[in-house]
């Protein structure tokens, strides 16, 4: 049950936030994942707004996360490699960073031991933190699901509530990707694990309809399962008039701009994205434009050898999201095939917030090509040919493009507004905490 407390908690402008909430009472929040701020994309940068938005909001909250590493695979510099560390962000968040092994390349097996060692880090941080704070409740993200076992075990010494936040099926997008075997010993043992722990926890929640329905598949009561999905930020995310400044800032001269931006891994099916620009190498309008890090970022620029209609540039700083979104003709999306519906891009919710048509490459009726219906389009995985033929036929009709735009942008506030789901995610943590809690979807 949530405690009654005063929080000693403070906004940005210096206000108790205490005073500012509204439904109930402090509720003491345990948030525990690898990935947090200063990431900029992924998973971290979800956990950290949804972490600031409940202190801001009036409750406690304590995060136990690694140190940042994510996309560059790689601890970021000003940041211990060997050691723990404690900060507290500006909106009042308190954070403990544990130490972990960060691989270069990231196989399975390395990613395994990636996550194991800061689990096995995190655990005495873990059990201290709920005998001495007990939290009212232990929030897990995943991946690393690794790090499940840990959190549950602070919920139960606590007297906490226990709550599952999964980002990606990540044993099935192992599986997707061939960083694991199904027929191996430990794919087979991935999947048992993966299936025990989600049963343990007192709510299970995912990011999209299909993947929620997938739990259900796996056996979950459906009382127990959450969609709480990522969201855009569509006061920093808006739709530009005119031409982008980050144009002129990244030397792009041409009239039309296909744009990736975020992680450069091996799940993104990259790889067509050089082939198509050497398909339309002979458009003199036309610049693609990837913008973002990762393990497979030396491969792409390897296959994109002796292309000058593509540029990469590093990931930009959070205060120019919008510019660079809006620097775009088209968004590019791709995916490889039979992930659509493990994993719901996270960058997806800003493309359509800065109001530009996507092409991504999804299979039909998955939830990413029903996210983009009327917005965009969706071309098989690895068809080169239908992601060229696309891309052209939405360069030459600006019309098109305009109507599609408009309908992205309105589709980010219907569904992927920030205000809302932050508040519906606090209620639901608030319910869960109350007695004889009646959860609903």
């Amino acid at each position: 049950m949530a405690r009654h407390r005063k929080s000693g908690a403070y906004a940005l402008d210096g206000t108790d936030v205490s005073l500012l909430s509204r439904r109930g009472p402090i509720v003491r929040i345990l948030i525990f994942g690898i990935n947090f701020f200063p990431e900029m994309v992924g998973v971290g940068q979800y956990t950290t707004s949804l972490s600031e938005s409940l202190s801001r909001d009036g409750d406690e909250v304590l995060v136990v996360s690694g140190q940042p590493y994510f996309p560059v695979w790689k601890i970021f510099d000003g940041h211990p490699r060997f050691a723990w560390a404690r900060e507290k962000l500006r909106s009042a968040v308190t954070v403990i960073r544990c130490p972990h092994y960060v691989p270069r390349s990231p196989t399975g097996a390395r990613r395994i031991l990636h996550h194991a060692s800061f689990a096995f880090a995190a655990l005495p941080i873990m059990l201290w933190t709920a005998l001495r704070w007990r939290p009212d409740v232990v929030f897990v993200v995943a991946p690393g699901l690794v790090s499940a076992p840990m959190g549950l075990m602070a919920a139960r010494l606590s007297g906490a509530k226990s709550w599952l936040h999964v980002q990606d099926f990540e044993v099935e997008a192992a599986f997707a990707t061939g960083l694991l075997s199904e027929t191996s010993f430990l794919g087979s043992g991935a999947v048992a694990f993966e299936n025990w722990i989600h049963k343990r926890f007192d709510r299970v929640s995912s990011i999209s309809e299909a993947m929620v329905r997938r739990l259900e598949a796996k056996g979950l009561p459906p009382e127990r399962i959450v969609e709480l999905r990522n969201w855009a930020d569509l006061k920093a995310v808006v739709p530009l008039d005119g031409v982008s400044p980050m144009r002129a800032k990244l030397g792009i001269t041409t009239p039309n701009v296909a744009l990736y931006s975020g992680t450069i891994g091996n799940k993104q099916g990259l790889e067509i994205v050089p082939e198509a620009a050497r398909r339309l190498a002979h458009r003199d309008d036309l610049t693609f434009v990837i913008c973002g890090d990762g393990p497979f970022l030396p491969e792409l620029r390897r296959m994109s050898e002796g292309l000058r209609n593509i540029r990469f540039f590093p990931l930009r700083p959070m205060e120019e999201l919008g510019d660079l979104l809006g620097m775009a003709s088209v968004h590019l999306l791709p995916q490889i095939a039979g992930v659509a519906d493990l994993v719901l891009p996270s960058k997806l919710t800003n493309m359509l917030a800065s109001g530009r048509p996507v092409i991504a490459t999804a299979d039909p009726d998955t939830t990413l090509a029903r996210a983009l219906r009327g917005c965009g389009e969706t071309v098989p995985p690895g068809n080169a040919d239908r992601l060229v033929e696309t891309l052209e036929r939405l360069l030459d009709n600006p019309k098109q493009r305009e109507r599609w735009g408009r309908a992205a942008r309105e589709r980010a506030l219907d569904q992927w507004d920030s205000s809302c789901i932050l508040a519906g995610f606090r209620d639901a943590i608030h319910e869960l905490c109350a007695p004889a809690a009646q959860p609903t979807r």
